[in-house]
């Protein structure tokens, strides 16, 4: 079976062999879950005719789940985004440093959520703002933005089956000159706000590859296989190379006003047509000037 074509408002798939609505419906690439609620609210389609019931498909039919209209969820603001890619299911955003990602609730405003909301609303985008990851305020780099509930239900899936790929371009403390892996458990520390290496935490794996050296500091290539918060920034300040810039787990630097990192590079498989997507994004200026 294949995606008749990229539709924004409704998934289509065209039908490779003889069988029943039902058993056709679970082959396909959306989520249980969405596919019942389509059932639900009688949002299925076949040739176009809406369908009511468990019928018998024929090799050429075309079935069609709409993908309902939503209110947004944020109060939109203009900004100019730096989008890396979009399409009808997905949205990659290069996020600046400074910015908080996600709004904590429905009145606060400066956030990226808010920028969202007010590029979907100038484009007639009728969707909730979904943002599939997180980085934190002072972290620059690619956050993935589902346009809707599918998509953001079989993305969620890959994180968490660590299958969406995530690396990370970093600049730290000293010179590292060798590939190492950091495996080493992370825990909230009692002042709730750091976390630190500690058996009783959680497992997490960190692999840290140097790309050049320069000024006793290292431009590091950093890859995530789990998503512990701070997880980067714990496991570097452990084996004494903690980012340049780091207020909370290094120490400030005259040489840049946050912490030197930013999330470069995504790979995963695409919600709608499960063809691998590779994305990078490009330095920020305050780390392109530090490695001059």
């Amino acid at each position: 079976m294949d995606i008749l074509k990229d539709d924004f408002n409704f998934y289509h798939f065209t039908v490779d062999k003889a069988m029943k609505n039902k058993e056709f419906l679970k082959k396909i690439n959306l989520s249980s879950r969405y596919i019942r609620r389509s059932v639900r609210e009688k949002n299925i389609f076949v040739n176009g005719k809406l369908i009511l019931q468990n019928i018998d498909l024929k090799p050429g039919d075309i079935v069609s789940i709409k993908i309902e209209e939503e209110e947004l969820n944020a109060i939109a603001e203009e900004k100019e985004l730096d989008i890396v890619y979009e399409d009808n299911d997905l949205l990659i955003v290069n996020k600046e440093p400074g910015i908080i990602a996600h709004a904590v609730n429905v009145e606060q405003r400066g956030t990226l959520s808010n920028y969202l909301a007010g590029y979907f609303l100038k484009n007639n985008i009728k969707r909730k703002i979904r943002l599939v990851n997180r980085l934190d305020r002072d972290t620059s780099g690619l956050i993935i933005v589902a346009k809707n509930s599918n998509a953001h239900s079989q993305l969620a899936k890959q994180m968490e089956e660590g299958k969406i790929i995530k690396k990370y371009m970093a600049i730290v403390e000293g010179v590292i000159d060798r590939e190492t892996i950091i495996e080493k458990n992370i825990l909230r520390s009692e002042d709730g706000i750091k976390r630190i290496v500690d058996q009783r935490g959680q497992y997490a794996k960190t692999l840290v590859k140097p790309i050049k050296t320069f000024n006793n500091m290292t431009l590091a290539e950093v890859q995530l296989f789990t998503g512990r918060t701070h997880q980067i920034r714990v496991h570097l300040n452990y084996i004494g190379h903690s980012l340049v810039g780091d207020p909370l787990y290094g120490n400030p630097s005259p040489l840049i006003k946050r912490q030197a990192l930013h999330s470069y590079y995504l790979k995963f498989n695409h919600p709608r047509t499960n063809k691998i997507l590779e994305i990078k994004g490009e330095l920020p200026c305050d780390m392109k000037t530090l490695i001059m």
